[in-house]
């Protein structure tokens, strides 16, 4: 069980990134007063809570009305989490590269900050609903396995807000080129986990 629990967390670490979101974090909010930062990383972390909670829930559902099964997405999601994690190690890192997505932004309200770049795709990316749909499939995972996703999936947000809160402390101590050495790290461990969903995907389907 341990061990099951420290692979999830791993996972669902690699796809959230908490301190890839930092920089973004930073450069969004450097115009800010302290208390409008808080707002934006509590309001930040909320929405992507509900987006992955969501698709936690329901992702799977969504699949089977469409008659996609699941292995066939576990394959899928396993490459586009591969693709993923070599664009976090070969490419330009999470920061570097959400940083020239929002560089027209800076001045948004409060609300916009917090749902783009932060909430989406910052904190709940497209890997990251991904991987809450593999590591919930309900003809794999009981019921508690899937709460105790829930609540890795959970614990994993909160130590995102707390960075966020703490953001200018870490910027102090790493850097962007410590973040973005991290990120290609976690990329690495990603990239290992996406290849076995992958070729379990393809198991499961022909079996």
């Amino acid at each position: 069980m341990l061990g099951i629990i420290i692979t999830q967390f791993v996972v669902l670490w690699a796809v959230i990134d908490p301190i890839g979101s930092v920089p973004v974090y930073l450069s969004q909010t450097q115009h800010l007063t302290l208390k409008q930062r808080r707002k934006v990383a509590l309001k930040a972390v909320t929405i992507a809570t509900g987006v992955l909670v969501f698709f936690l829930v329901a992702g799977q559902l969504l699949l089977e009305a469409m008659q996609i099964p699941l292995p066939a997405f576990q394959a899928a999601g396993g490459l586009v989490l591969l693709l993923f994690a070599l664009t976090m190690i070969f490419g330009e890192s999470k920061p570097e590269q959400e940083q020239k997505l929002t560089q027209d932004v800076s001045h948004s309200e409060l609300a916009d900050l917090a749902v783009y770049p932060l909430a989406i795709p910052s904190i709940a990316s497209p890997g990251a609903m991904m991987a809450v749909v593999m590591l919930t499939d309900n003809h794999r995972y009981s019921v508690i396995d899937q709460a105790i996703t829930a609540g890795v999936m959970v614990g994993v947000l909160l130590v995102t807000l707390f960075l966020l809160l703490s953001a200018t402390t870490i910027q102090k101590w790493i850097g962007n080129i410590g973040a973005a050495i991290i990120s290609r790290v976690m990329g690495l461990i990603l990239a290992a986990v996406a290849v076995n969903n992958l070729l379990q995907g393809i198991k499961d389907f022909y079996i």
